[in-house]
């Protein structure tokens, strides 16, 4: 007795399941939203610019050339600055000795940037500090001299003076006076007898990734400093100031209408123009020299900054943002980068003159992320919109 048994395979595409690609708005949709959700009270008159990315034509700009306040988006020029006159790969090494005269230590520095000045928050993130270098070399001073220590030389190379400050208040209240001399990288090697510790920072790109993600202000300004230093300036605002004239200048970016008091952003005193930070970012973003600068930037509702952004204010856009942060009181920006479709625009939106109230503060970001939300696409896969062939085999089976 023969069985039939029909093995049918039906395929057909569902086109409205699976959209060819969501819908992103052009450069003149782009622009009139802007034009709309900036014109209110929300963001007190900020200075805006939207760049394509692809063609650097200025999609739309409000007050684009004035002269604002930059927060921590000027932490951009400062990994910018890093990664135009240093090595990505660039590593920092301290370590602490007993020296070979009596009651004399040696710290051995390369200003390292990554030396925190907390023991706990260098315990969380995996970073040497300060104290640890403190303790361990008192307890190897003790222990190489026996008696009194009161007297001792601390003899230290290529130190941050905060750093060396510090070191000095830690001994002089474990009841050491201890006099601090400065020397060269090669007289602090010869003066060292026997290591203490050793510690060795993460590469600057990671650095930097790290500074940008979480705004560490502190990591910032001294990596800025050792830039500075690289392009043949001094370790000062004057030296960065001059730093970031000629990294602009040498990215074919007006530095007109910049003024720079810290690297960090911190100062009220710096200025920025919105047209000069996006024209910045269009350069930088697909020059290799600075991938680790792109890929540090926080992302919307996921990382660092903006990891609390976005989800509730614009879910739609979580992903799809990557940006740094500027915060100050009464100022709250954004500048980076959005995805819409198959385009990315360039935005920077400076909102420095609201009221210094963290209600006001909260609802100008509210408002940014609204914006972005607005514009944020993702790049679908393109799916078959036609119905597939009905495939029927026939399988015969005895029994």
């Amino acid at each position: 007795m023969k069985k039939f048994g029909i093995l049918a395979c039906l395929v057909f595409a569902i086109p409205n399941l699976f959209p060819g690609q969501a819908t992103a708005l052009d450069p003149i949709n782009v622009a009139a939203t802007f034009e709309r959700l900036t014109a209110g009270s929300a963001l007190a008159n900020p200075s805006v610019v939207v760049i394509d990315q692809l063609t650097g034509q200025v999609v739309f700009e409000k007050s684009a050339y004035s002269q604002r306040k930059p927060a921590s988006v000027l932490k951009i020029y400062s990994a910018a600055a890093a990664l135009t006159y240093m090595q990505p790969t660039q590593i920092f090494t301290t370590s602490a000795w007993v020296g070979v005269n009596p009651k004399s230590l040696v710290i051995q520095g390369s200003l390292d940037p990554w030396m925190s000045l907390s023991d706990p928050v260098a315990k969380k993130m995996g970073r040497t500090s300060i104290p640890r270098i403190e303790y361990n070399s008192l307890s190897a001073l003790k222990e190489a001299n026996p008696g009194s220590i009161r007297n001792s030389t601390i003899y230290y190379s290529d130190l941050y003076s905060q750093d060396v400050a510090n070191i000095k208040r830690f001994f002089i209240k474990q009841g050491v006076s201890p006099i601090m001399k400065k020397v060269s990288t090669e007289e602090a090697q010869m003066l060292s007898a026997e290591q203490i510790l050793s510690s060795d920072s993460p590469d600057l790109q990671e650095m930097l990734a790290f500074a940008l993600t979480w705004s560490d202000n502190l990591l910032t300004e001294r990596i800025a400093r050792l830039a500075s230093q690289a392009a043949g300036y001094p370790l000062s605002d004057e030296g960065v100031a001059r730093t970031f004239e000629e990294v602009l200048t040498g990215l074919g970016v007006s530095n007109k209408g910049l003024l720079i008091k810290d690297a960090s952003g911190l100062s009220k005193e710096n200025r920025v123009t919105a047209i000069q930070v996006g024209q910045l970012l269009v350069k930088i973003r697909n020059d290799s020299r600075f991938a680790s600068l792109i890929s540090g930037l926080p992302i919307s509702g996921l990382t660092g900054t903006l990891r609390n952004r976005f989800v509730d204010t614009a879910p739609q856009a979580v992903g799809l943002v990557k940006a740094k942060t500027g915060t100050l009181n009464g100022t709250a920006n954004l500048a980076g980068y959005v995805e819409a479709g198959d385009r990315e625009y360039v935005f920077v939106i400076i909102a420095d003159r609201l009221k210094t109230s963290s209600r006001a503060e909260k609802f100008a970001r509210s408002t940014v992320d609204r914006i972005l939300g607005k514009i944020a696409t993702p790049l679908l896969p393109v799916f078959p919109t036609q119905p597939a062939e009905v495939v029927i085999e026939v399988v015969t089976t005895t029994a």
